[in-house]
């Protein structure tokens, strides 16, 4: 006679078909497998962000809740932590001392606009109140501003105003002098646009604004000059 409790793959067709009992696990053999499953849950809860542990909390026993709770309240310190170290939402002042722990050192995927500028100077004045308004727009860029000659000495007026953007401690984009922000005409709009081309904002403008008053100026012009036939008309009188 066949013994039920055997390794055997009929007695495994028995089992699966209710014929025979399940197969006894040992005892420590079961330890071991809890202890196994465990592990896993507790590697799940790890692994997951706050919306997964939100989406999957059905999914587990009552047992569980105050192990997912714990895994909810490390998550979302963790995530305060990150939204307050990159949240700036203010333009600072720095001098030349300033310049390794605010700009080099400014952490992690950090981008950091720093404007040079001397007072006096409207257009230093203008782009200043316009770094202002986007620093606000875009808390997670950092926005400084400098004297010139007190971050890099000796820095020459007709290169004013300056900016430069940074990204962990890396130059990405440089705008030098009164000439390239297009003087006082320069709006905020069209400062941020300069700035999301380099990327240290995201910004939700789909075009350069600039572009949309060349465009208009153009078409402007096109409709003041004289047709062909207004023209041969004049050649006829």
């Amino acid at each position: 006679m066949q013994n039920p409790d055997e390794d055997t793959e009929w007695n495994d067709i028995l089992r699966k078909k209710g014929i025979l009992p399940p197969k006894e696990v040992p005892k420590d053999d079961e330890e071991e497998e809890l202890a196994l499953q465990q592990q896993s849950v507790v590697k799940a809860y790890e692994d997951m962000t706050l919306d997964e542990l939100d989406e999957n909390e059905d999914e587990f026993g009552e047992d569980d809740e105050a192990a997912i709770e714990m895994y909810k309240q490390k998550r979302l310190a963790e995530w305060k932590a990150t939204q307050m170290k990159n949240i700036f939402g203010e333009m600072g002042e720095i001098s030349g001392q300033d310049y390794v722990k605010e700009v080099t050192k400014a952490g992690d995927g950090v981008w950091v606009v720093l404007h040079l500028y001397k007072p006096g100077i409207p257009l230093c004045a203008l782009i200043n109140q316009h770094l202002s308004s986007l620093a606000r727009k875009f808390p997670q860029t950092k926005f400084l501003k400098s004297i010139s000659t007190t971050c890099i000495a000796n820095y020459p007026d007709r290169n004013l105003p300056t900016v430069f953007v940074y990204l962990q401690g890396e130059m990405k984009a440089q705008f030098i002098g009164p000439l390239v922000f297009g003087g006082m005409n320069l709006k905020a709009d069209e400062l941020e646009w300069r700035l999301s081309e380099s990327g240290a904002v995201k910004t939700d403008l789909e075009e350069n604004p600039k572009k949309q008053i060349e465009d208009k100026l153009m078409s402007s012009i096109r409709c003041s000059l004289p047709t062909r036939n207004d023209s041969e008309s004049e050649d006829e009188d």
